[in-house]
Parts: structure tokens; sequence; C-alpha cells
């Protein structure tokens, strides 16, 4: 069984831990960003930015195969390309 000593319950594993979110703080404060923001490199908003880009292509081909006709299972097809898509597009980094 394990019990709490005295005192208040460690925020932080480690020291390295808390060194690394003060390090964190103080550049956003210095930065002038919200404490939620976001920051991402130049090749990940390039990266997200083509995901993107790759879910809108297969929306557009799910719209044109309904405008066309197309068959169930074509449509069920292009339905699971547009899932997948997308779930690929959720990741930020």
């Amino acid at each position: 069984m394990i019990t709490e000593g005295p005192g208040r319950t460690r925020k932080y594993c480690k020291r390295s831990c808390r060194q690394r979110a003060y390090e964190s703080r103080a550049a956003l404060s210095s930065a002038m960003l919200p404490m939620d923001a976001v920051v991402l490199t130049a090749a990940e908003v390039e990266s997200l930015s083509e995901r993107m880009f790759e879910v809108r292509c297969a929306a557009e081909d799910v719209q044109t195969a309904v405008g066309e006709g197309a068959s169930v299972d074509e449509l069920a097809a292009l339905c699971a390309r547009l899932v997948d898509t997308a779930r690929e597009a959720e990741r930020l980094r």
C-alpha cells in the first residue's frame, strides 16, 4: 500500500519535467502567446495543409461519384477512403 507523505502531492514526476514546464511557460510569456497556443514548425504546417487538401479531394471524389450516379459499392469505397484520409489528417504532429 502506498501512502502519501505530508505536504502537497507532486505536480511533476521529476525535477527535469518541472524545469521543462518552467522553460515552456517562460518562452510563451516572452513571445506574448496565450498559454493554450499550439506552435508548429513550417514543415508541420505544410504537412497539415497537405493532409487537409487530401481530405478535400477525397470529399470531392465522393461528391462527384454521387452526382454521376455511382454504384453503392463504389460510394462505399470512396467513403472509406475519405474516413481514412480524415483520420490521418487529425494528427497534428
